[in-house]
């Protein structure tokens, strides 16, 4: 059973997401502060964190800071605003995910049960990743479409694999240009991964122009949409 700790202090959200989450066969505790949340997190481990914005002393940017020094733990905010600047924050710190306030449970579940499947799909991938078809052998630093080998060049195929290594989740232009510096040690701006997005699309994607692999979240990102 995964274990989850959720970050909240509204009472009238927290009965029904508690009851919800226990439904759909998770363990869930409760605190409602940034000091509690790192106590809990000082003692005990958790699968997932479910963290609210803004909290009665402090922020879920905060724990997710603090969190992020030493753990890979997904993280989903709950947040009352769709704001850009908030949603970029977020997911740059290191958020996996975020779900605006009000928001279905079910939607919640099927956020939570995602993240699930790409760690389990990050630990079994072991020399490969295959997501839609495409197979990376990372060993032999090849990719494969359809068993047709498929040419990229360096940078192009650090951008699949930092993509296919994160399927459905949001990916900030800010974090892929971040990576992409990090790995290759030259210059990446953003509209050089515009063109690094529109390459790799002509390449990987059956229709270019209609793409259902690699896709674009207006205003924050790009997706890789894992489907098989």
């Amino acid at each position: 059973m995964n274990n989850i700790l959720l970050v909240e202090d509204d009472l009238s959200l927290i009965d029904g997401l508690v009851f919800s989450l226990n439904k759909n066969g998770f363990q869930v505790e409760v605190v409602r502060t940034v000091k509690e949340a790192l106590v809990q997190l000082s003692t005990t481990q958790y699968d997932l964190l479910l963290l609210d914005l803004t909290l009665p002393d402090g922020t879920g940017f905060e724990i997710c800071r603090h969190v992020r020094q030493a753990l890979t733990v997904p993280i989903i905010f709950l947040t009352a605003s769709d704001e850009e600047v908030n949603v970029v924050m977020a997911l740059d710190m290191g958020g996996d995910d975020y779900i605006t306030k009000p928001f279905k449970l079910n939607e919640l579940i099927s956020r939570i049960n995602a993240l699930f499947r790409r760690a389990k799909l990050s630990a079994t991938s072991g020399k490969e990743l295959k997501s839609n078809g495409i197979v990376i052998k990372l060993d032999e630093n090849k990719v494969m479409k359809e068993n047709r080998l498929v040419e990229l060049t360096g940078s192009e195929y650090r951008l699949l694999c930092l993509l296919m290594q994160n399927p459905n989740m949001i990916l900030t232009r800010t974090l892929i240009l971040d990576r992409l510096w990090d790995e290759s040690g030259s210059f990446v701006d953003d509209n050089t991964l515009s063109v690094y997005v529109r390459r790799l699309r002509n390449k990987i994607e059956d229709n270019p122009q209609k793409p259902v692999c690699l896709l674009t979240v207006r205003g924050i990102g790009y997706k890789w949409n894992h489907q098989k």
